[in-house]
């Protein structure tokens, strides 16, 4: 792993583009083939799966650093990672080896299912053969929390230089459900390893956060609802019938009421759409909550099928008739995707069954910005979280672009609250103290109602953790007791009954908005404003 720990190395000690591009292109040329599949692979998100539990690795290691329990525990609170803390405690390998990283991970993966004995003797007899930093990133590979902080569109830039293919078209041969234990690295960019069910990249909206009379002229603009589910690319073609998640997860079993589309759409069909559950009494998608339940089984059973059946409401078609599209303008496009869907035979029209699975997403008809601005506001009427708008003329392109999609989301809901409980960070924020438990008022009691580790800034929690530091009350672990006296005011998206949670409510995408330093405890909300946002939302 020495050429792998050295290409971590370079991308973790530079924050400039340029720079880790070339250092991925380089490794790229010269690394071992196999190890270049494995590379591809941990940076897109294929990682394997976990063989050793974290109580296993704390034990072992402990075990092999020869400290006590009380002090490996006390270690892991101050590093705030796992993998960093046993490479730090453990003692220098006596004698190093040049452990590859296809025989590290390929090794990883006979460890699963093997007896705890097997397991632990494999991992120490690692341990004491690499250096610190490959010892780390072995680490990483075993707790399943290997980053690099590479984006997709960088990997592929790196891997354009190192090849001479277009970064459209690696971007597009990266897709897919292949198997880095067994794919050749010319196979995988030269496009013979993804298959007839591999999808498109995605193309991505940006934030609108000027006004949408920034946009120019209203005509040259389509608009419709950004819906609260999930993106899914539906893809039929010639003997392949396929769903996939923008997560690059293949999920077409856990919606089986599209498989009747299999037979009607036309061959080389991939449509770009949005999958949501409906409410097919009402003819309205149902809150995410209800997806939610769905989207976690391999196998989902028939009495949530009827609960809280799917649908996909198409926007976009990337592939017609088997030729790829997406540099046509998307008037065009959209104008073809309603000629399938229009084209679906009469006991799949609309009118005659109210259980469609695929359905246009409608667009949103205005003739000023100031129009749509009204319509956006009854965003949350129709289960959506605002508007997308799209240029008519714009391809269907990857990745974020920023131009031609925007998303002109409703402003979140708020509630201030106030800091109770305080965690240390992983990764770069180790050692501060950002994922943070708040309480709202009920009567004389603090009630525990959600936790957020997202919106403020390095300053802030770096101020907060010195507070943290002299404030604590109690510990539990790595988990920290304050006085209730820090104020927050809480963005989320959404919010929810929970009989999981203490409060009895459950909110979607909470996040810190600012530290709201000119209010006291006196002065946050309470369950009861909660309970009475939740029935407005209903």
């Amino acid at each position: 792993m020495n050429r792998f720990a050295t290409l971590f190395a370079a991308l973790d000690g530079t924050t400039k583009t340029g720079v880790k591009t070339r250092a991925l292109a380089d490794y790229f040329r010269a690394a071992p083939e196999a190890d270049r599949v494995w590379t591809i692979a941990l940076l897109t998100g294929r990682r394997p799966r976990r063989a050793v539990t974290s109580t296993e690795l704390h034990l072992w290691a402990a075990e092999a650093a020869g400290i006590p329990d009380w002090l490996f525990e006390e270690s892991y609170s101050v590093v705030g990672d796992l993998a960093e803390t046993i490479a730090l405690l453990l003692p220098p390998a006596e004698a190093t080896a040049d452990l590859g990283l296809d025989a590290a991970i390929r090794g990883l993966i006979r460890l699963t299912g093997q007896p705890v004995e097997a397991r632990r003797a494999a991992v120490l007899a690692t341990w004491g053969q690499l250096p610190a930093t490959e010892r780390f990133l072995y680490n990483k590979l075993l707790t399943g929390g290997f980053r690099m902080g590479v984006a997709q569109g960088l990997l592929t830039r790196a891997l354009s230089l190192a090849t001479g293919v277009e970064e459209a078209t690696l971007a597009h041969r990266l897709m897919g459900d292949w198997d880095p234990a067994s794919t050749r690295f010319s196979a995988l960019i030269d496009g013979d390893a993804g298959g007839d069910a591999r999808p498109f990249p995605f193309a991505l909206a940006s934030p609108l956060e000027a006004g949408a009379e920034t946009l120019g002229q209203p005509e040259d603009w389509l608009a419709e609802w950004k819906w609260d589910g999930i993106r899914g690319q539906l893809i039929a073609r010639p003997g392949t019938f396929a769903l996939w998640s923008r997560g690059e997860e293949l999920v077409t079993d856990r919606f089986p009421e599209f498989g009747p589309l299999a037979d009607f759409l036309p061959p080389g069909t991939v449509i770009d759409a949005e999958v949501l559950a409906w409410d097919q009494a009402a003819n309205r998608p149902l809150p995410f909550a209800a997806l939610q339940r769905r989207i976690g089984r391999k196998t989902v059973p028939k009495a949530l099928l009827a609960e809280a059946p799917a649908r996909l409401l198409a926007y976009d078609l990337l592939e017609d008739g088997g030729t790829d599209i997406r540099d046509r303008p998307l008037s065009q496009r959209r104008a073809r995707l309603e000629a399938i869907i229009a084209a679906l035979p009469p006991s799949l029209s609309p009118s005659l069954s109210p259980g469609l699975p695929l359905t246009l997403s409608p667009s949103l008809t205005f003739q000023t910005w100031e129009s749509l601005a009204r319509i956006r506001a009854t965003a949350r009427e129709h289960e959506a979280e605002g508007v997308m708008l799209k240029r008519a003329t714009s391809p269907y392109f990857t990745g974020r672009k920023r131009g031609d999609w925007w998303k002109w989301k409703l402003d979140p809901y708020t509630v201030d609250a106030v800091l109770l409980y305080a965690q240390a960070g992983h990764g770069r924020r180790a050692n501060l103290f950002t994922d943070f438990t708040f309480g709202v008022r009920d009567g004389n009691d603090l009630v525990p109602f959600t936790k957020a580790y997202s919106g403020l800034t390095d300053a802030e929690f770096g101020e907060i953790t010195r507070w943290v530091q002299r404030h604590t009350l109690e510990r539990y672990g790595p988990v920290r007791k304050v006085p209730a006296e820090l104020v927050f005011e809480i963005g989320f998206e959404g919010i929810q009954e929970s009989p999981r949670h203490k409060s009895g409510i459950a909110l979607r995408f909470p996040r810190m908005l600012r530290w709201r330093r000119d209010k006291g405890v006196a002065e946050i909300d309470t369950l009861a404003s909660l309970r009475a946002l939740l029935r407005a939302a209903d």
